[in-house]
């Protein structure tokens, strides 16, 4: 280990893996490995027999080879070439915990935060749509921010407990219901890219109660302090996305222990409250080769997404329990055809679907995101920054050809998509099946200067126009 990483990251014991931070200042051993006091103790002990006195031994005239128990015993630390890489043996660059360093001042300005309104432009330019989603989504970002501020602040000033006349800021978890397709995921993958506050996106349907086979809840804020380059302090005011959450669900007409469903909403409970969770570092697995450290999930926001399939039927189900006889009554088909039914959506609804009162508590802001329409689905083919058919324009682009779409091609489009009932990822896989021929015969031929592509051709009833060079 360098220089560098001496003054940037923590010591790590070989023997019991944890950092100097928990273990205290550590013994370097030859060839850069480092050792805590604990098991520096151990190891004597069990040399020594364990009633031996230590308190005058010279550590420099140990022979290390002759100890047995010890780690690398039958190295040759008097041979520089044996010395290269001991101290990392076992902890990758991955694994390697950074300091805390001694702040004098907050990490950001307050000037550089950016407004809602800012947060909200800038989803704009990406995602169509969806603007209740936005609004709520940069609301919660701007008061995260703010939370990270005023702890940090406060935390300079070496205050223990509040002033009573001082607010301290909580955090208000979301909850995001939408149909698949919609830019749940989208829309947070987004938000990482524009915002500089650590970022994770974890899949709840990974996780299981600890003690069996999948990822421990911990593997969540693991997969955090890794996005913030395993800085402890940096991961505590981070944001983590966990997808798939309606995956988690209260497993219905089950006798059998349910391991990837409530137990899993009961473990996360503590995370989304707050609290100081064991974590490895570097690795979602734990296990007595892997650093281990202490993540704080007090400032951590936390946004949930999933589909929540049939969760229409529930809603509507109780819309209707208000159906009488006379003038009064609804009528029964009045929310069948209602593509934004998910916005009238509350706990009652989720509680029935399978989630647990004690969850949906610590996720008070709920947001529905709306069903794309076939205006929408034509938006997000051409307008966003990244849009679909501008990727395809630059692939062709890269051959010398031009790409043109017609308006009538983009609707149909739109329509299929809409049958498929995928949201907005029906429109790549279309794509992706009528550009198969183009992509394939336009590099043959470089007099090719454009195509366009029509409704007919798209409806298998014509080709694509094609213009020569010239």
């Amino acid at each position: 280990m360098d220089e560098k990483d001496q003054q940037e990251y923590e010591k790590i014991c070989y023997m019991c893996r944890r950092p100097e931070s928990k273990a205290g200042s550590m013994i370097v051993m030859p060839g850069n490995m480092c050792l805590c006091h604990d098991c520096m103790q151990k190891v004597f002990d069990s040399v020594m027999g364990g009633g031996a006195d230590l308190s005058n031994l010279d550590l420099s005239k140990v022979d290390l080879s002759q100890i047995s128990g010890m780690p690398y015993r039958n190295l040759n630390f008097n041979q520089p070439e044996n010395l290269d890489g001991v101290g990392d043996i076992g902890v990758s660059k991955k694994q390697q915990i950074k300091k805390k360093k001694e702040k004098k001042g907050p990490d950001f300005e307050w000037k550089d935060v950016p407004a809602p309104h800012r947060i909200k432009h800038q989803l704009d330019e990406y995602v169509i749509g969806q603007e209740r989603a936005k609004k709520a989504i940069a609301v919660a970002v701007y008061n995260h921010y703010k939370r990270v501020y005023s702890e940090e602040v406060r935390a300079l000033q070496g205050q223990e407990q509040e002033p009573e006349d001082q607010v301290r800021i909580e955090k208000s978890n979301i909850l995001m219901v939408g149909p698949t397709g919609s830019g749940k995921t989208y829309l947070v993958k987004t938000l990482a890219k524009l915002l500089d506050v650590p970022l994770a996106i974890a899949d709840a349907t990974s996780l299981t109660e600890a003690g069996y086979i999948g990822d421990d809840i911990e593997s969540v804020v693991s997969k955090l302090l890794a996005a913030a380059g395993n800085d402890v302090e940096k991961a505590e005011h981070g944001i983590i996305f966990i997808d798939e959450i309606d995956k988690i669900a209260r497993k219905k007409e089950t006798s059998s222990r349910d391991v990837s469903g409530e137990s899993v909403q009961q473990e996360l409970l503590k995370l989304l409250e707050g609290s100081s969770v064991e974590v490895p570092v570097g690795s979602n697995q734990k296990n007595a080769l892997t650093p281990m450290t202490t993540v704080s999930t007090d400032n951590i926001l936390f946004i949930c997404g999933g589909a929540f399939p049939d969760l229409e039927h529930i809603i509507e189900e109780r819309l209707l329990k208000s159906s009488s006889m006379g003038f009064g009554a609804q009528l029964k088909d009045r929310y069948e055809k209602d593509a934004n039914i998910l916005s009238h959506v509350t706990n009652e609804d989720l509680r029935k679907f399978g989630m647990i009162p004690e969850f949906l508590g610590r996720l008070p802001v709920v947001v529905t995101l709306e069903k794309l329409t076939k205006e929408l689905l034509v938006q997000i083919l051409k307008e966003p920054k990244n849009a679909i058919l501008k990727q395809y324009v630059k692939l062709l682009q890269m051959d010398e050809v031009k790409l043109v779409f017609e308006d009538e091609a983009l609707e149909w489009i739109a329509q299929e998509a809409l049958k498929r009932e995928t949201g907005a990822r029906a429109l790549r896989a279309i794509l992706e099946e009528y550009m198969l021929d183009i992509m394939y015969e336009i590099p043959k031929d470089p007099s090719i200067g454009s195509v366009i592509i029509t409704r007919p051709y798209l409806e298998k009833s014509g080709g694509p126009l094609i213009r020569m060079r010239g």
